[in-house]
């Protein structure tokens, strides 16, 4: 998949930090002109300045003015990668709406916004590429609102990749990824999570950003898949 994406332009919104940020690097690392689109601007310009040919633009999933702002800005792209977030990870005896709407808005109503503005300004060859998580197949006391909102997530790209076609819509579904995402976590914690994920893999092991970036790069360049949800989880849906 050397240089697969040679000359074009592709959008990661979520591309400052986390898994956004590996896929930014490994999509440049394939000829990809690369755009970062975060809330945090400054933040995402740190990371294009570190890549020979990127740039960031302003962009929060939760607010559709920005994101026609930046279609808008940028007029054209080839592919766009979304893996905003917004976590209410607490019982449902603690759940607020407020939490709950902004997880929907970064997993589902944004991403269908993005594609009402980027759509039209993309090629047919053109892509979208939505994260769901392990959490949508595997419940857990505590995850409900994170598990409801990635198994949305499958549905999201099933749906848009018949409306949106021959524009192609796919979702990756990772498992538990040593990618910076449970840093807050105290460090007991995120062991038992990690050990917990380890045992329930097939692979034996957690997942790497890499894991998950070369998922992406081959989706973004895979043009006879669409509608598609792929699991990069090591087997955990079926251990």
């Amino acid at each position: 998949m050397t240089n697969c994406l040679e000359s074009q332009h592709v959008l990661v919104i979520g591309g400052a930090k986390f898994l956004g940020k590996e896929i930014v690097r490994a999509a440049a690392n394939h000829g990809a002109h690369v755009i970062i689109g975060a809330r945090d601007q400054s933040q995402a310009e740190t990371v294009a300045q570190q890549l020979p040919d990127a740039q960031a633009v302003y962009l929060d999933i939760a607010d559709e003015k920005s994101i026609q702002a930046a279609a808008e800005t940028l007029d054209s792209v080839d592919h766009v990668v979304i893996t905003a977030s917004a976590h209410h990870n607490v019982p449902v005896a603690d759940l607020e709406k407020d939490g709950i709407a902004a997880a929907f808005d970064a997993k589902v109503v944004g991403p269908m916004l993005v594609a009402k503005h980027f759509t039209p300004r993309m090629p047919d060859t053109g892509s979208f590429l939505l994260f769901s998580g392990t959490a949508a197949w595997n419940p857990s006391v505590g995850m409900t609102v994170m598990g409801i909102t990635n198994g949305a997530v499958a549905f999201t790209a099933s749906h848009l990749a018949h409306e949106l076609a021959p524009v192609r819509v796919n979702a990756i579904s990772p498992g538990i990824t040593d990618s910076g995402t449970w840093d807050a976590m105290d460090e007991q914690s995120r062991r038992g999570l990690y050990d917990a994920a380890t045992t329930g893999s097939l692979a034996g092991r957690i997942g790497t950003p890499q894991d998950i970036a070369d998922a992406a790069i081959w989706l973004l360049s895979a043009p006879y898949v669409s509608g598609e949800t792929i699991h990069v989880d090591g087997g955990t849906r079926n251990a």
